[in-house]
């Protein structure tokens, strides 16, 4: 069984030159023709070892540079087609047990998890990594591509959006990969997350807004998108302005209403400079 052609593949894909995308969803093709010719897209425990290591290896070069080109989706799928390897127990590796970018791929895709805000998958992915080190006596705060995501899913969680913004910069990511997507995609999630913040304390702070105001206050391109936006919150949409509609139990106090205005000001002020660079 030949696996000179596959190892000629992933050599080309691997190389220091920058491939245009053409070149290498051509090789890309090629490679899985190879994995499928070789009977190899799924792993079985008689997988000769030196071909099993270079099946991972061509999957996760796949998935690497899906990431650097931009495609999500396709990634997913190298993830998902790279499941059953890592799997797979070490020895069946042989010698070559420390070659796999197992923690880079699953870190990249923990960070597209929460791009999207699939907290769910986030935290069940997570939780079989911290069970699986558990059960080997290790732990996931040493492992650089696990704990960039989960540090920022926390900041996320706390509010710590200045944190989170930084740390989406170029020199903030662990790895070339996580910087392809990061800012522009986490600067979105940031954005989503700050208008909701934003949107929930104008609701206590005013009965009404200039649909003029609101649009930069929540970040929004058009006074079409801030009507879009209310409508979708439940506000009222009418003569110039944004109405904010009055639970009967929303008994506000004006020290409550100067508490909220502030918030609104307070967020508003310290996150619109560098939001507004990537809306």
């Amino acid at each position: 069984m030949s696996t000179s052609n596959l190892s000629n593949i992933v050599s080309q894909l691997q190389t220091p030159s920058p491939l245009s995308p053409q070149k290498i969803t051509s090789l890309l093709t090629s490679a899985k023709r190879e994995l499928l010719t070789l009977n190899v897209l799924i792993p079985t425990p008689t997988t000769p070892s030196p071909i099993l290591v270079l099946a991972r290896q061509t999957l996760e070069t796949g998935a690497l540079l899906s990431i650097r080109l931009q495609q999500p989706d396709v990634f997913t799928r190298y993830y998902q087609q790279l499941l059953p390897f890592y799997e797979m127990p070490e020895s069946s590796y042989g010698t070559d047990t420390n070659n796999s970018q197992r923690s880079k791929v699953t870190g990249l895709y923990l960070l597209l998890l929460l791009t999207k805000g699939d907290y769910a998958a986030f935290h069940t992915v997570l939780e079989g990594l911290e069970v699986e080190q558990a059960g080997e006596g290790k732990g996931l705060e040493g492992d650089e591509y696990i704990s960039y995501p989960v540090k920022l899913e926390r900041w996320l969680m706390e509010g710590s959006y200045d944190r989170v913004w930084g740390a989406t910069k170029r020199e903030g990511v662990p790895s070339e990969e996580f910087g392809a997507f990061s800012e522009v995609q986490l600067g979105q999630v940031l954005i989503g997350t700050i208008r909701d913040e934003i949107a929930s304390c104008s609701e206590k702070a005013y009965p009404s807004l200039p649909i003029a105001n609101a649009k930069n206050l929540l970040f929004l391109e058009s006074e079409g998108s801030v009507v879009e936006f209310a409508q979708a919150r439940g506000w009222v949409a009418k003569d110039g302005r944004i109405y904010f509609p009055q639970q009967q139990e929303d008994m506000r106090t004006e020290k409550d209403i100067l508490v909220a205005s502030g918030q609104v000001i307070e967020n508003t002020i310290g996150y619109s400079r560098s939001l507004e660079n990537i809306v």
